[in-house]
Formats: structure tokens, C-alpha cells, sequence
């Protein structure tokens, strides 16, 4: 079993950054691909971005490409999301996941069969 918990949400402008952390407690989370999903108001979860076990390989939304960085310290069993130049259309409740089976990096939320209870986002105009 893996208890994640994500950390560092909050209303900000836009233009602004916020920083995301998910903690990962019961077991080491250098074994998981982590990535980071949101859900917006009346929209499906859609994926943000995710990060290999080593942390040397990572993948993005185009939405945020280049806005977001996603990082990870498997000694601190923590995952990061850097989320800059924020924008409206960023709000959302933010998860992150581990995927446990797989060292391949997925972007499909079937794929990821730990969550935390999510974090919210809300940027303002």
C-alpha cells in the first residue's frame, strides 16, 4: 500500500507560481512512476504530467508545457509540480499517482492505481 499526500495548493493571480509537493509514506516511491493529474469544475480528469522512477525521463500536457516541471526527491519519498505562469484555465483540483506496475511512463489515469486525496488550484484573472 502507498498513502500519498499532496500539499501546497491555494488561490493565487495569474501569472503567479505555485509549488506542489505529494508525500509519499508506506513504501518507497523511487519503485513508481508518479504523475500528476487535475479536474476541473464539470470536466474529467485529464493528466499533467508524470516522471520516471529515476526522475530522467518526464512528460507533459501540452497545456503546460513549458509552465510546469514536475521533480522528484526519492530520498524525501517526494514527488514536486512547479507550476508557473499560472492561468485561469489552471484551476482544478491537482492528484498525484503512482503507478506501480510499470516502468513506463503512462498518461492515462488506468495505469495509476495509487491517489491522493487532491489538492485545489485556483488561479484568479
Amino acid at each position: 500500500q502507498v498513502q500519498l499526500v499532496e500539499s501546497g495548493g491555494g488561490l493565487v493571480q495569474a501569472g503567479g507560481s505555485l509549488r506542489l509537493s505529494c508525500a509519499a509514506s508506506g513504501r518507497t516511491l523511487s519503485s513508481y512512476v508518479m504523475g500528476w493529474f487535475r479536474q476541473a469544475p464539470g470536466k474529467e480528469r485529464e493528466f499533467v504530467a508524470a516522471i520516471s522512477r529515476s526522475g530522467g525521463n518526464t512528460v507533459y500536457a501540452d497545456s503546460v508545457k513549458g509552465r510546469f516541471t514536475i521533480a522528484r526527491d526519492n530520498a524525501k519519498n517526494t514527488v514536486y509540480l512547479q507550476m508557473n505562469s499560472l492561468i485561469p484555465e489552471d484551476t482544478a483540483v491537482y492528484y498525484c499517482a503512482a503507478d506501480v506496475a510499470s516502468p513506463l511512463i503512462w498518461t492515462t489515469m488506468d495505469h495509476y492505481a495509487y491517489w491522493g486525496q487532491g489538492t485545489q488550484v485556483t488561479v484568479s484573472s
